[in-house]
């Protein structure tokens, strides 16, 4: 097949492409402002495409050819998110689903997340519904208007939907993990006090899973990802801290990360730099999420190579 996917010069998306740079398939990288690594451009088996996800006009010549699209290209450091998310999360998806459609794509693979359906606890775990409420953040709301436009469009066609809602992933060379590293060797990193719920995914289940969504010829809807055993925020953060031998995240009340979201905020919007923390990804990070996985098991990941954060801490 020839795999196009968005982001692949960010973070996950370029993860994706090194994993699958030893199979099969024929990889379309799409880049904007921000290159490919080199050492992904350099293979055989990959094409750079130049486009802009917010100029339907320049979608065409991408999708041409393509049998499957994975999409994870955004933004989201940055400040006053209210005012961009609702282009780059779903307006993105609307152009590229448009262009999926007429260019004859049989798959769009739409990478989401959990907090979509709401907020969601052991004893109450999310379960891949197409229809939620999630908490205030802009970000949840606009992924969630993104996957209800994809299946909505490729609804009586010959283009297959998948949304995958994957919880948090984690491994050395993950972005949030390496931050969360550097903040906490400087003794800078802090939490807040308020329990919450999270559902972790080593980054090779992630990427075997997503794999997987490629190449099963039945794989279509929404698929909860992650692990076999939810925790809290609060014990996944000690946990690592140990692991590094560094001390554990000191614990605040919550409107002092509202107000640091703010500050860093105004700085960027002053400076016009990106926003290392901005007030609707603190919203989004205080929401608990725990997800029943049963479908993913049964259809695209049987066996976790990392069940439980105890056998993925040498991933860190």
């Amino acid at each position: 097949m020839n795999i196009l996917i968005t982001g692949a010069a960010g973070n996950l998306g370029s993860h994706l492409a090194r994993h699958l740079l030893a199979g099969p398939h024929r990889l379309t990288l799409l880049e904007h402002r921000r290159p490919v690594s080199a050492d992904i451009a350099r293979a055989i088996n990959v094409s750079i495409v130049r486009a802009d996800l917010g100029d339907p006009s320049s979608l065409a010549a991408p999708c041409r050819g393509v049998d499957c699209i994975v999409h994870f290209a955004g933004l989201l450091f940055a400040p006053r998110p209210q005012r961009f998310l609702p282009r780059t999360n779903l307006g993105y998806v609307q152009h590229l689903t448009t262009a999926a459609l007429e260019a004859g794509v049989r798959k769009f693979i739409l990478v989401s997340f959990p907090h979509v359906e709401g907020e969601s606890t052991p004893q109450a775990p999310a379960r891949g519904l197409p229809e939620g409420r999630p908490p205030t953040s802009v970000h949840a709301r606009t992924r969630l208007a993104a996957e209800r436009h994809l299946f909505a469009a490729s609804a009586g066609t010959a283009m297959t939907p998948v949304a995958l809602r994957a919880g948090m992933i984690y491994a050395r060379g993950v972005l949030m993990i390496d931050a969360a590293r550097w903040l906490m060797r400087r003794r800078l990193l802090g939490v807040w006090r308020r329990t919450t719920w999270i559902h972790l995914l080593a980054l090779p289940d992630f990427l075997t899973a997503t794999a997987a969504a490629i190449d099963g010829p039945t794989i279509s809807g929404i698929y909860n990802l992650g692990d076999d055993r939810p925790l809290t925020l609060q014990e996944f953060l000690d946990a690592v801290a140990a692991h590094w031998s560094y001390p554990r995240p000191w614990h605040a009340p919550a409107w002092t990360f509202y107000a640091a979201g703010a500050v860093c905020e105004a700085a960027a919007a002053l400076l016009r730099t990106p926003s290392p923390l901005t007030r609707d990804f603190i919203r989004i990070g205080m929401a608990s999420y725990v997800m029943d996985t049963t479908r993913m098991k049964r259809e695209l990941l049987p066996r976790l190579a990392y069940p439980r954060l105890d056998d993925g801490l040498s991933l860190f």
